[in-house]
This record gives structure tokens, sequence and C-alpha cells, in this order.
């Protein structure tokens, strides 16, 4: 009741500490990222990629998030074949992208590497594995049906970056 212009406590809408009732998962997700520039990606090696995906990667385009922008990985046919998304801030925003792409209720538990948790699952397109670790996600989407695919991608992409 106090706080004629209080600091963030109570509707100032300031993410202040206990922030008082916005439930968990209702954190405000940003847009799926778009490829908008050529590639290389700057924490994935793309032969590896082309091995650990079993297709050759004819073309790279990466978003436009900074640092560390979505890699969207091409077949010679044009289509993507493997998507990794990273994700670093609000830890609530972290476990939201990684519960949209692999839906805690429907996904197998994921926990590699050591200390990320998320989920993996068989897609109609192929399948997903998506990681969070405190504020930082990471997300594979692949259209290989075999999601140890996918979290070998995720395995490297968190070592390339670092997180």
């Amino acid at each position: 009741m106090t706080g004629c212009s209080g600091t963030g406590s109570g509707d100032g809408g300031q993410p202040s500490e206990p922030a008082s009732s916005p439930a968990p998962t209702s954190a405000q997700l940003p847009p799926d990222p778009e490829p908008v520039a050529d590639g290389p990606c700057p924490y994935l090696d793309t032969d590896e990629v082309a091995q650990t995906n079993g297709q050759h990667v004819d073309q790279v385009r990466v978003s436009a998030e900074q640092p560390n922008p979505t890699c969207f990985f091409y077949r010679p046919d044009g289509e993507i074949q493997l998507t990794v998304r990273v994700y670093s801030g609000d830890p609530k925003v972290a476990v939201g992208l990684v519960d949209k792409a692999a839906p805690v209720d429907t996904s197998n538990p994921a926990s590699q590497p050591p200390g990320w948790e998320g989920g993996y699952e068989a897609t109609e397109e192929g399948a997903v594995y998506a990681v969070a670790n405190g504020g930082d996600a990471v997300i594979v989407t692949t259209n290989q049906q075999q999601s140890v695919k996918a979290r070998e991608i995720a395995t490297q992409a968190i070592s390339g970056l670092g997180i």
C-alpha cells in the first residue's frame, strides 16, 4: 500500500524479485526466428552438422538475433533439414521456448548434456530436441526421425557456444 512511486513491486511491470502472480509458464515468448542472411553458423561446424544429421548441407542461413542467431541448414533441394535456435535471457522464457518445442506433457524427458533439461520427440516432419539450463535454451529440429541426431547437434551447439 505504501509507495506512490514505488520501485517495481506491485503493478509497475518491472520484474522485481518475487514477481507477484504471473504464472511461470506465462512468459512472453519471442517470435519464431526467420532466416535473413547467409551463414556460416557461428557456433556449429557445417561439416559436423552434415555428418551428424546424415545429409549434405548445401546452404546455411542465420536469423537476425544477436549474439547467437538461429542457424538454418538446407539440403541441396532447398528444403531446411535442420534448425538450431539459441536463447539466452529470462529463465522463464527459456523454459517456455523448450516447452513450446517439446511439450512436457507429450515429449520424452531430456537431460543431456548434464545440467540441461527439457524434452525430445518425433514429429511429423522429423524430430525435436529442446533443453534449457538457467536462462539459456537450445532447440534443435531436424527432418530426420532419429532424435539422437538432434540431441548430438544440441550438445555440439552448447559446446560451441560455451554455455
